[in-house]
């Protein structure tokens, strides 16, 4: 008989090797553990409330689910742990339980099935990680929003097709991000209502003949509340693909902030100079400097989308409740779970420490015709309709080009060779309205880079953050 498994019963003789392999989930369902015991605790104390264990019971599970925790935390950190001992995690720790404390730890899984356990597992996991990469991102916002104060006058050209577009400025471009990380933030914090939801007493699929306390182990274990259907309890994911979704338009966000972070740094923009702590040399080039960090991130983005996409096309066709095809679910959770952290943590550094070449910026901003724009709408002020405008700006650039001015270096007699037929100017205030600060300033509608709009903005932000 093939009995050294919880399921082994009903089997005649044991699985071979490979199938052994290729079956267990320990050497990654490690990483639920603590969760895992969490919720085996919270368990063994309904049992009792409900008298379906004895007060002995309880005590003596609960101390020997302590122990164990002791020892595999012990036995992990030394790197002694064998990761062939059992199926799971959860297998793991019922054997380690019942091999201290004798065959009542078998009374352990009473009214439970390995379904609910590592589902109670994935969400006591998930939420714990939502949490703390929630906290990250407001780390970060944080500093992103030091940087726009800092550089909420710092002049910098804005773009549209990889073109300068627009003057704005370097706080203004920062604080597009911080937005962008602000949805992020609020998008974990709406999905963390979903993961936050208890399926422990669910079962196999069917819930359970014994006098089960659901609300008792959510409130045990910190959930909202216990989920209303057993077999959902058992065979949602979405809470699983939702958080991924999230982390990769998190992932994305930062993807698009690190092309722009190495095309600030090459020598072509000039723009900044990331720190030496940041950046890795060549094998053959002495001279290069390159934004691994910036590239690594960009590179990791499809990971984490990998591991969204993955999950998805695993559940797609699954038929109701549990079905071995959901162990899939565990391992690019990790993973992109451990990738965000270390972005997190590693990019504001990255971030904080870098050199911002202001003048580089400046003068990229003055070149280039970047106040067209402004002297289009200049035009319209004084009564020529736009679109007219527009083509006589556009005329204005050609013959600025021509002469290799920009548009604030041209003088009296050729703004009235350009706009005689038009409009009388003054040459002098002219120039002074398209300079690169004016231009910035004149943009000072709500949301715009005009530098006391940027500061307003800060400050309501800096008001937002203080309350988190």
């Amino acid at each position: 008989m093939a009995k050294s498994k919880l399921w082994g019963g009903r089997f005649e003789a044991n699985t071979s090797e490979l199938m052994d392999q290729f079956n267990a989930s320990l050497p990654f369902d490690i990483n639920l553990m603590e969760y895992d015991i969490e919720g085996s605790l919270a368990h063994v104390k309904m049992l009792g409330k409900q008298e379906i264990l004895t007060a002995a019971e309880v005590e003596k599970i609960t101390e020997g689910l302590k122990d164990v925790k002791k020892d595999l935390e012990a036995e992990l950190e030394a790197g002694t742990f064998d990761f062939k001992e059992a199926e799971d995690i959860h297998s793991l720790v019922e054997a380690r339980l019942t091999a201290k404390i004798g065959a009542v730890g078998g009374k352990l899984h009473t009214g439970r099935s390995r379904n609910d356990q590592v589902a109670v597992d994935m969400r006591l996991y998930l939420r714990d990680q939502t949490e703390q990469i929630m906290e990250m991102i407001l780390k970060f916002m944080e500093l992103l929003l030091e940087l726009a104060e800092e550089h909420a006058d710092t002049v910098m050209p804005g773009y549209t097709h990889l073109q300068r577009a627009q003057a704005l400025t370097f706080g203004h471009h920062l604080l597009a991000y911080y937005f962008k990380l602000k949805r992020d933030y609020e998008r974990f914090q709406d999905a963390l209502k979903r993961i936050n939801v208890s399926p422990l007493g669910s079962g196999a699929l069917a819930g359970s003949s014994f006098n089960l306390d659901r609300d008792f182990t959510a409130q045990e274990l910190g959930f909202e509340r216990a989920c209303e259907n057993s077999m959902d309890g058992v065979s949602d994911r979405d809470f699983v693909l939702e958080f991924l979704s999230v982390a990769s338009n998190l992932m994305l966000h930062l993807s698009r902030l690190s092309e722009e972070v190495i095309l600030w740094n090459s020598k072509e923009f000039s723009f900044i100079e990331l720190a030496d702590q940041y950046t890795t040399g060549s094998s053959i080039m002495p001279q290069k400097k390159n934004p691994d960090l910036a590239e690594l991130v960009r590179g990791k983005t499809g990971r984490v989308i990998g591991s969204l996409n993955q999950l998805l096309l695993t559940i797609k066709g699954l038929p109701l409740a549990y079905n071995k095809d959901l162990q899939e679910d565990k391992e690019g959770l990790f993973d992109s779970v451990d990738t965000l952290k270390v972005i997190l943590e590693l990019y504001p550094e990255m971030l904080k420490t870098m050199t911002v070449k202001k003048e580089a910026m400046q003068q990229a901003a003055a070149t280039g015709f970047l106040n067209a724009t402004e002297l289009a709408d200049f035009l319209a002020e004084n009564g020529i309709p736009f679109r007219q405008a527009h083509q006589i700006v556009g005329e204005a650039v050609l013959f600025a080009s021509r002469k290799q001015k920009e548009l604030d270096q041209l003088e009296q007699p050729e703004w009235e060779e350009i706009l005689g037929d038009y409009l009388k100017v003054d040459a002098d205030k002219l120039k002074e309205k398209l300079s690169v600060e004016a231009a910035v300033n004149s943009h000072a509608t709500k949301g715009g880079p005009a530098f006391e709009e940027s500061k307003r903005v800060i400050n309501k932000e800096r008001n937002f953050l203080a309350q988190k």
